[in-house]
């Protein structure tokens, strides 16, 4: 299936479900959408952390049919109120629906910003043979808040960083963070590794992600993080009371499928 094809099923609410391992070789998306008079600091935010937060794309202020960078996707019928398998939708705060199609609650000064996501290296690392095993069980990543603080942006202050975790041997994090390492906007190489890493991250119980599913862990593997996209949904949630209107960002493993390749979002 190509990325045209997979959007047009979520678009026709034909698609509702985990998008980990479909297209592979395509870029994914994250999802926060926001409004413009805060869409400047969130822009910012990113520049600031980018990786946990990568830019890969925007859409013009009220026009969820484009974005400013049309090589991101570049299908006339592009919708980024459908195009997305499931939503997540906030009032003050607090999760009030979790809709297949936001197009009604779509405003004229809203503003969408699309956020790399780990999903395109996960295929690098299969090709590789170290397919990470959420992939193998076909569940969604696990993902952590943890205690560390992103570089702050004018309204976003003190926002959580966001972790995402594959468990590997030992003797494979050299290579993981390799082939890892050039996927600089889709959150790059591991931020840290092991036990004690998680520790100081803040993670108090490794079986019990914030987001996502339980990854088991064997005994002759460590636990292995990387900066996670959903960040972004929190940063958004955390200005929440100095705007009106509803907050949206994706449901966590339902991303959207871009048209950049491999090639479009890695260092060589």
């Amino acid at each position: 299936m190509t990325p045209s094809e997979l959007r047009w099923r979520c678009r026709e609410g034909l698609h509702t479900s985990l998008t980990s391992g479909c297209c592979p070789g395509y870029a994914q998306a994250n999802l926060v959408i926001l409004p413009a008079k805060v869409a400047a600091d969130f822009e910012q935010l990113c520049r600031e952390n980018p990786v946990p937060i990568p830019l890969i794309g925007k859409t013009e202020v009220g026009n969820p049919h484009r974005l400013t960078d049309q090589s991101v996707i570049h299908d006339t019928k592009f919708d980024l109120t459908r195009d997305f398998p499931k939503y997540l939708v906030y009032e003050n705060g607090k999760l009030v629906a979790a809709p297949t199609d936001i197009s009604s609650i779509w405003q004229d000064d809203h503003v969408g910003f699309l956020i790399g996501c780990s999903y395109l290296f996960d295929t690098a690392l299969t090709r590789a043979g170290l397919g990470p095993r959420n992939l193998a069980e076909n569940k969604n990543v696990s993902m952590y808040i943890t205690n560390q603080r992103l570089r702050d942006s004018g309204v976003f202050v003190n926002v959580p960083y966001v972790v995402s975790m594959r468990p590997y041997r030992e003797a494979d994090i050299s290579r993981v963070s390799e082939i890892t390492s050039r996927f600089t906007k889709t959150h790059g190489a591991p931020i840290a590794y092991g036990y004690d890493a998680a520790q100081r991250l803040g993670i108090a119980d490794l079986e019990k992600p914030d987001f996502g599913d339980q990854t088991c862990i064997n005994p002759d593997e460590v636990p292995v993080f990387w900066g996670c996209g959903v960040t972004a949904q929190l940063a958004a949630l955390s200005i929440h009371d100095i705007i009106e209107g509803p907050i949206i960002g994706h449901a966590p493993g339902h991303m959207l499928v871009t048209d950049l390749r491999d090639e479009d979002v890695t260092e060589s």
